[in-house]
């Protein structure tokens, strides 16, 4: 069983992918949560945790872990320095520490609008540190996955997905559908090196991984 180490757990999407991961034979979740008051969510699921802030030093998070993903995010409707803190600074702490710790493989979640972030009014600055994190991470020399889904739901998950660089205004996607997007890419082979834009469509979400 291999380690996997979740940031950003404790969130709509982190709490849907460590369940799924939970469920796996291949993997053992470890949820990483800001408060002591979120471990009884993720405890009673049996899940381990680790406490670990990305504004702080949470190096430890990452000792006997194997593969990291990173799923926080600040959302695009915080303040410009909590997005600054979290969504870049945060997310370039956590690959220099999964670099300095010899991880495997380190799967993000980036968005959708990421390479032309002065395109998407309102949501620059939140696109220019998701960007400056896919950058950092590009170069880290790491064995990588870079997800980058349309606006996300909380419909039920489809399991069918569209590749895509031009979405339109109504595409998006069920955020279970991302959640298992994520787990698919832990496995070595799948989305190696890789950065990736969809959002719901007609083709297998698991086959689609797989052939890019």
């Amino acid at each position: 069983m291999e380690k996997v180490l979740i940031i950003g757990a404790n969130g709509n999407t982190g709490r849907i992918l460590s369940e799924i991961i939970s469920k796996s034979d291949h993997y053992e979740p470890v949820a990483m949560l800001r408060k002591e008051s979120q471990k009884d969510l993720f405890e009673k699921k049996e899940i381990k945790t680790c406490l670990g802030d990305l504004e702080q030093d949470f190096k430890s998070c990452l000792d006997g872990v194997d593969k990291v993903i990173f799923a926080a995010g600040s959302g695009g409707h915080t303040g410009d320095d909590k997005t600054e803190a979290v969504d870049k600074k945060g997310a370039i702490k956590a690959i220099d520490y999964a670099k300095a710790h010899k991880i495997k493989k380190f799967v993000i979640l980036s968005s959708m609008g990421t390479d032309t972030p002065e395109k998407v009014p309102g949501l620059e600055t939140y696109l220019k540190a998701k960007k400056a994190a896919d950058e950092h991470l590009k170069s880290s020399g790491l064995t990588y996955s870079i997800l980058r889904p349309g606006a996300l739901n909380n419909e039920k998950g489809t399991s069918k997905i569209k590749l895509t660089d031009q979405p339109s205004q109504s595409d998006s996607i069920p955020r279970e559908d991302v959640a298992h997007a994520l787990a698919y890419c832990l496995d070595d082979k799948n989305a190696k090196n890789k950065i990736f834009n969809f959002v719901s469509g007609s083709q297998d979400l698991l086959k689609t991984i797989e052939n890019l």
